[in-house]
């Protein structure tokens, strides 16, 4: 009977502490979930942080960069995490969204550029410990924020022929704007309406990180340590760029700079920048080939199918090789009015002139030689290569990237300002004790 009345006790104390060890685990998933900080009414998780944050210094790892401080680190991922947010909350109120359909056939393009299938691509992504569902929540995340930017940024910008002629006149006299420049950048950021007080300490800040650079303290390490930009996890790397391809605010500077300078703060409405030339180089003549072609093209409609389209074209090539004109058959057949009337001439085109379907159709063809139909958006051609030749394009291509140098120049300076008022304006608090 002692014995029974022994197991029950043994049975009660066991049933009492299973059910601490549960109250306790529960409170250990309270505390590991708990919220750090509130973006417009919306959480932000530990685990979340947590997950981030081990996803950087995998990033940091990888690329042998010195690792920041924890408190540094935590930090910067933080922001990163609330600019994020803020930027998903605007684009959901914009009726921005991505389907699955159209995320997984982004992922198939992903793979297929990697020469794998989407089914191989996945793999991949495990073999490197990541999720699939990981990779489309990352995909969905950046091409959402990218046409948020896009709608809101993108749509304003404009280059003017005359931009390009003062840029030209002004920062590329010497005609080197093809140089390269590789850049590294600090931004010590300042709040707009920020008190005097305030922007000097900032640049009391700007000026002795100037110092501790150029007496070789390294530029990632300090750039994780210390910027406010979005650059900062990767150490403050701009990448590669034209020769003027950084913000307006930096040209006079960049262009003063050699490889390894460090500039003097900058001010901007966004606080100060810091600049360092890591590397630089140039480059020579652009070339293109151009081919002078000419086609026939045929419309599908109610009365032409797919078919009917085909059958005539290869009619029209036959009558070609018994001897008939093109150019007396593209002005009587070709549905493309503007190039029959000079006999289907589409004159000298570059590489970017024309859809792919036709450029790629066209390229195969040797001289003379006469294509089999060819299917664009617009119907279905018969194409002819009159000739071929290699162009000293410079200039123009000069011209095109110096519109891409000044438009993306805008975009930078635009988004950086849109970001900060962004964070400024929107209703964000962070729990200092939770970190």
């Amino acid at each position: 009977m002692m014995y029974l009345n022994d197991l029950k006790k043994l049975f009660t104390t066991l049933l009492v502490l299973c059910g601490l060890f549960l109250v306790s685990q529960n409170l250990y998933a309270e505390v590991l979930d708990r919220m750090i900080a509130n973006v417009e009414g919306e959480a932000i998780l530990e685990s979340e942080l947590q997950r981030e944050i081990m996803t950087i210094v995998q990033r940091i790892q990888a690329s042998n960069t010195a690792m920041p401080p924890d408190y540094v680190l935590k930090k910067q991922v933080l922001e990163k995490i609330i600019i994020e947010k803020l930027q998903r909350q605007l684009a959901e109120k914009a009726g921005i969204n991505l389907s699955e359909e159209m995320l997984n056939n982004s992922a198939t393009d992903i793979a297929q550029r990697n020469n794998m299938s989407l089914e191989q691509f996945k793999q991949e992504l495990q073999k490197q410990g990541m999720s699939y569902q990981s990779f489309q929540d990352n995909m969905r995340n950046e091409i959402v924020i990218n046409q948020l930017r896009g709608k809101e940024i993108g749509e304003r910008i404009k280059v003017t022929d005359r931009e390009i002629e003062h840029f030209i006149e002004t920062e590329d006299k010497g005609g080197t704007g093809m140089g390269q420049y590789h850049l590294g950048h600090i931004l010590i950021a300042v709040k707009e309406g920020a008190s005097s007080a305030v922007i000097q300490k900032a640049k009391i800040k700007a000026d002795e990180l100037v110092k501790e650079l150029r007496s070789g303290q390294d530029f990632t390490k300090t750039a994780m340590s210390n910027s406010d930009d979005d650059n900062a996890l990767k150490g403050g790397d701009l990448g590669w760029r034209g020769k003027a391809d950084v913000p307006t605010l930096f040209a006079d500077a960049v262009s003063a700079m050699k490889a390894g300078d460090v500039s003097d703060p900058i001010r901007s409405p966004s606080g100060f920048h810091i600049v360092k030339m890591l590397e630089m180089k140039g480059v020579g003549a652009h070339t293109i080939t151009k081919s002078k072609v000419r086609h026939i093209l045929i419309k599908t409609n109610e009365l032409i199918d797919d078919a009917e389209a085909q059958k005539r074209l290869l009619a029209l090539k036959q009558r070609m090789v018994d001897g008939d004109d093109f150019a007396t058959l593209a002005r009587a057949h070709s549905d493309d009015k503007g190039s029959a009337l000079k006999g289907g001439s589409l004159d000298w085109v570059g590489p970017d002139d024309l859809v792919k379907p036709f450029q790629e159709a066209m390229e195969k063809l040797a001289i003379n030689d006469i294509s089999e139909p060819v299917q664009t958006q617009f119907g279905w051609h018969l194409i002819q290569v009159l000739e071929r030749e290699n162009k000293d394009d410079t200039s123009d291509f000069k011209k095109n990237e110096i519109r891409d140098v000044i438009r993306k120049r805008k975009i930078e300076e635009e988004t950086e300002l849109w970001l900060r008022r962004l964070r400024d304006e929107s209703s964000v608090e962070i729990y200092q004790d939770r970190l």
